[in-house]
């Protein structure tokens, strides 16, 4: 039964993101950017890095059309990559990466991962779908792309 609430529950976190897509808007001054497509369903972002400072992600912004899981997987990143440096960006990328390639074993209420990804941890249950992981990896493969344009 617990399972059943927690699945319901990152249902309703990946609609809202779906719905209510934070970072969605590109703006000008990006550092960087990238455009994937995911050819099987048609998805697609195009997402732009923004500086800080210190050489940090500051943030980013993306814009792109899909379903609701490339939708709300670009919406999470967007409110995870704030005023990060790039290995803690590249940190997050390789445990969403891995939690994609679970196939639905990682353990998700571990606290590491959850402090690492947040809402992103929401998505866990896409890495049982083979078909619906690259849905899901398509704003953080891009982010990928963008920051390697970043490096000096």
């Amino acid at each position: 039964m617990a399972d059943d609430g927690l699945r319901d529950l990152y249902q309703r976190v990946i609609l809202d993101h779906a719905r209510e897509r934070h970072g969605h808007g590109i703006r000008p001054g990006s550092a960087a950017s990238a455009r994937e497509v995911n050819p099987t369903c048609g998805d697609e972002i195009t997402l732009h890095v923004y500086r800080g400072d210190t050489g940090s992600v500051a943030s980013i912004a993306w814009e792109g059309n899909g379903c609701s899981i490339s939708q709300a997987s670009a919406s999470m990143l967007s409110d995870l990559i704030v005023d990060l440096a790039p290995d803690e960006v590249d940190t997050r990328i390789e445990v969403f990466r891995a939690l994609m390639q679970s196939k639905g074993t990682m353990d998700t209420e571990d606290d590491a991962i959850g402090d690492v990804l947040e809402d992103a941890v929401s998505l866990a249950g896409v890495s049982k779908y083979v078909m619906r992981i690259k849905c899901a990896m398509l704003p953080w493969v891009a982010l990928e792309h963008a920051c390697a344009e970043l490096a000096p």
